[in-house]
């Protein structure tokens, strides 16, 4: 019998995750993790507070499986937490799920797995996991050049609603080949169906908070904080470089917002570029915040392309839909150029490519010029 290490946190998926896994006969064990302050926090949205903490031990025992914590803040707080609050500071919008991702939940689930002799890590994750028997190269209409398939494929989740292949990006092959998703093929009323049948705490507890350690959303709050002269106000200027107004602090704006500006104009003007070096705020009309190309570096690739050219469907938000674009590569650089102009790409955010329902790689959007790239 196989064993499987489960990453728990007290929520809804994770818990029918371990059951499901027991009735494929795996032999089935619960870890969480303890990340930010949990000793502090008690709300259950928090998948870091020790009321989930606490959920996730009594789910374990109720469905007959060993638990175990692991106090991993040390770690969050240099992998995510600072380079959140840092790349804030430089006008940049990060994701840092996608850094907790690969710096922590999944390393350190792989690092338990061995000491605990598990053959698998699993999550409850809303995506699927497709292996094959070898690699070779395949080729598809939807690639200009052929791509290495390798041991196990990313899938996006079947419930689109749901799917969350775009924070597992950045996730490395030899976590791929040791990862089970068994909620890939669930919706989320059918998991929570699940969960009531079972009698689980979980099974109609609220879906966790966009960002786990920042309490009521207040991300101004939490960077004060942590970096103080983040706050420096400077100018609010328009594409022709006219003063519109001055800002509070650059990490109070993200590229594509409208409200907040603190400036008149008679028709809407958005966030176009947010310039660090020079501490200014760029804002345009929503023409302005669209753009076709995309810079996009820290590449990782899933499926390994044979050439600098192919099309594929691209994310640069998590619920966006995939749209079609072509991607040129250059060095470890990757322009993505859309097929037509799209709303606000986010330095700091990820961009993940996509051919139909399999994750071909991702990375982090650069500092595009909007003003200079503006359909």
């Amino acid at each position: 019998m196989s064993k499987v290490l489960v990453g728990m946190s007290g929520g809804v998926d994770s818990s029918v995750a371990v059951h499901l896994l027991k009735q494929q006969g795996f032999e089935v064990a619960g870890l969480s993790f303890i990340l930010w302050d949990a000793r502090n926090r008690s709300g259950p949205a928090a998948c870091c507070s020790l009321e989930a903490i606490n959920s996730a031990s009594g789910t374990a025992r109720k469905l007959g499986i060993g638990h175990t914590s692991l106090d991993v803040r040390g770690e969050f707080i240099e992998k995510v937490i600072e380079p959140f609050a840092a790349a804030y500071t430089k006008g940049m919008t990060p994701n840092p799920c996608i850094l907790c991702n690969r710096h922590i939940k999944f390393p350190f689930l792989l690092r338990e797995a061995e000491k605990q002799g598990a053959e698998y890590i699993a999550t409850g994750h809303y995506a699927r996991i497709v292996r094959s028997p070898g690699s070779g190269a395949q080729s598809s209409g939807s690639f200009d050049q052929p791509v290495v398939s390798r041991h196990s494929s990313l899938l996006k989740g079947t419930d689109p609603k749901k799917d969350q292949s775009y924070v597992l990006c950045a996730l490395d092959q030899k976590t791929l080949d040791r990862l089970l998703l068994p909620l890939g093929d669930y919706r989320k009323e059918d998991v929570r169906t699940i969960a009531r049948s079972l009698s689980l705490s979980a099974a109609d507890r609220p879906e966790s908070q966009e960002i786990c350690f920042i309490e009521d959303k207040n991300y101004f709050e939490f960077i004060d904080k942590l970096w103080p002269a983040a706050g420096e106000p400077g100018p609010v200027v328009d594409i022709e470089g006219k003063v519109l107004g001055t800002h509070k602090g650059l990490y109070r704006y993200t590229v594509g917002q409208r409200k907040g500006l603190g400036i008149s104009s008679p028709e809407p003007r958005y966030v176009i570029e947010i310039d660090a070096a020079k501490n200014v705020l760029c804002v345009g009309s929503r023409e302005d915040a669209r753009t076709r190309n995309v810079t996009v570096r820290d590449i990782n690739w899933l499926l390994a392309p044979q050439g600098n050219c192919l099309r594929a469907a691209v994310k640069v938000r998590s619920m966006m839909q995939a749209m079609p674009a072509s991607l040129e590569i250059v060095g470890a650089e990757v322009t993505v150029i859309f097929d037509d102009p799209q709303w606000a790409s986010a330095p700091g955010q990820s961009a993940v490519f996509y051919h139909e329902d399999t994750v071909i790689g991702g990375g982090v959007i650069g500092g595009s010029k909007k003003a200079r790239n503006r359909v």
